[in-house]
């Protein structure tokens, strides 16, 4: 099993800005030292919680600062941009980090990003195929372009010059492009095999509970079939909220407070989820009423902590759960005490790993 990196971020309102960017910075460049493979970051444009805007300008500011790990947008919203701004800014940055750069996208599921944008009333899905379709296609065919959308129309028919190259989309280092990626939050995704379909590859969100990250396996063996790909669960990433300490006590106290950044994520989350009639995610029986879903219950069936021994042996049941899988992606929160969020990040890669992979 290999280890990775992803946060949303959830941070405090009110916490001042410039910190908490300063802090999930660092917590990408300890990852990189530390060995963690790969590391993504989500973005939201109107949510003072969840306060990185672009993701793809929060990794340029890691290209320099990093040297080995995969870098990946976790997700770009596709609905939110034109077309051919992501193509041509993702390529650039794909060129940035010396081909580390892996392409998450999504529709994006924030209602105040959506109406800000102007596509709250759209179908959102459907944007977001038609975009990442014409991204591909400026990657992969020669200019002039002229592409026909239900949302976008792109053309530099007008002026393209073949002797210099004016009117032409920038290609990424990698061709024919970055690895794709897509996060799934909802039991029997179908987007996964869409998705699988295509040769990209699925990431599991952290707060789905584990007999639902199972049904993800599901679709991706159903997408692959499709194209005669063979399944590999190499391929499969299931990010999980976990919190290493040097002791149990420690772990519980931290991960499990009402003051701790912890609580403050999911208490965040599950109201928000709450107030978008979304809580099934936390349900073990889709029947379930929202008001038999506590926030303590959730917490308690999806945050993983204790001393290295306690979370290896956790890590080893959920595996027994989901399935075999090839990157853990750590869930990074806020860093409301930095010594024990370092801590936790350098067990988890010098202690828990080696467990899990003894």
């Amino acid at each position: 099993m290999k280890l990775g990196f992803f946060t949303m971020p959830m941070h405090p309102i009110g916490k001042d800005w410039q910190l908490s960017l300063k802090e999930d910075r660092e917590a990408f460049i300890l990852a990189d030292q530390l060995g963690f493979v790969e590391g993504y970051v989500g973005e939201h444009a109107t949510d003072p919680e969840e306060n990185i805007t672009s993701s793809a300008m929060f990794i340029a500011t890691l290209v320099d600062a990093t040297r080995n790990m995969k870098l990946g947008t976790g997700t770009t919203n596709m609905p939110n941009q034109h077309p051919a701004a992501i193509a041509s800014n993702i390529a650039m940055l794909d060129h940035l980090l010396g081909g580390r750069f892996i392409l998450g996208i999504s529709p994006g599921a924030l209602p105040s990003d959506a109406e800000v944008f102007g596509n709250m009333d759209l179908p959102r899905p459907a944007m977001f195929l038609e975009s990442i379709n014409h991204v591909i296609k400026l990657w992969t065919t020669q200019p002039p372009y002229d592409l026909k959308g239900d949302f976008w129309n792109i053309s530099t028919a007008r002026t393209h010059i073949p002797e210099t190259g004016m009117g032409t989309i920038p290609l990424p280092l990698q061709r024919p492009h970055p690895p794709i990626v897509v996060t799934a939050v909802a039991p029997f995704s179908q987007g996964i095999a869409e998705a699988a379909a295509r040769g990209w590859d699925p990431i599991s969100a952290n707060f789905l509970l584990p007999m639902w990250v199972k049904t993800h396996w599901t679709k991706y063996v159903e997408g692959c079939a499709r194209i005669n790909r063979t399944p590999d669960p190499a391929n499969w990433r299931v990010a999980k909220t976990v919190f290493v300490a040097k002791d149990d006590a420690t772990a519980r106290a931290y991960a499990m407070g009402s003051d701790g950044p912890y609580y403050y994520y999911y208490r965040a989350l599950f109201n928000k989820l709450k107030r978008r009639g979304a809580l099934g995610v936390f349900k073990s029986d889709p029947k379930m009423p929202d008001e038999a879903v506590t926030l303590e219950d959730v917490m308690e069936k999806l945050v993983i902590h204790g001393s290295p021994a306690k979370v290896a042996d956790k890590l080893h049941t959920l595996k027994q759960e989901t399935g075999e899988f090839g990157t853990l992606l750590y869930a990074g929160v806020d860093w409301k005490d930095p010594a024990l969020a370092r801590d936790s990040m350098v067990l988890m890669a010098e202690k828990v790993l080696p467990l899990m992979n003894a």
